[in-house]
């Protein structure tokens, strides 16, 4: 593809979207990781919210989520999701779309292993999406998760990973005068091969 040198260079988009943000880890004040998650309910309308993304693997992008939230509702019953990536230190950005499965195996239990005991804990404790009366009924409840589930609670059943596999990949660079830089990477199922082209700014 003409024009696709430097940091769009290569034939793997998902070593690109790695050396991007290992290159936004050195950047970035907070959250390099950050992304700006969509989906859509059942009447069709829109929604969008900030996760952390937590893996990007050799065929998709995996987030984690409580399975009880809008978020994750909305992705089973659409199968399908969106996100940007943007990186203001870095003026980039990483749009993906596409279909959507379940983690629930090992790799979300080492990924919650992994995270502080509050953050464990709190896992647990929180309806998340649904009505709370006050901060205070919840550090109640988290007091209660505590002394049931000890110094190492298992990985709630409620709680998991979402595996986004993208049927499009779009990198964006700032340009001078907005005359950016973008290239997406298309293809029609998770397996098929994958078209580049440049796109107008």
């Amino acid at each position: 593809m003409s024009g696709r040198t430097g940091i769009f260079a290569g034939d793997d988009p998902f070593a690109i979207a790695r050396d991007w943000l290992a290159e936004a880890e050195k950047t970035e004040p907070n959250d390099p990781n950050a992304i700006a998650l969509s989906t859509v309910d059942a009447d069709g309308l829109p929604n969008a919210r900030m996760v952390l993304l937590k893996d990007i693997e050799e065929e998709a992008f995996v987030f984690y989520t409580n399975y009880g939230s809008s978020k994750a509702q909305e992705i089973e019953q659409a199968g399908k999701a969106a996100f940007v990536m943007h990186w203001k230190s870095l003026r980039r950005q990483v749009r993906v779309r596409g279909v959507v499965s379940r983690e629930e195996g090992q790799q979300a239990d080492d990924y919650y292993a992994s995270r502080s005991l509050k953050s464990r804990l709190g896992a647990w404790a929180s309806d998340q999406s649904q009505p709370l009366d006050s901060r205070a009924t919840l550090m109640a409840k988290v007091a209660k998760i505590t002394a049931t589930h000890g110094p190492s609670p298992k990985r709630p059943p409620f709680w998991g990973g979402f595996r986004i596999v993208p049927l499009e990949i779009e990198f964006w660079a700032d340009g001078a005068y907005r005359l950016h830089d973008r290239f997406t990477w298309r293809r029609t199922t998770p397996s098929g091969a994958w078209e580049i082209n440049r796109l107008n700014p």
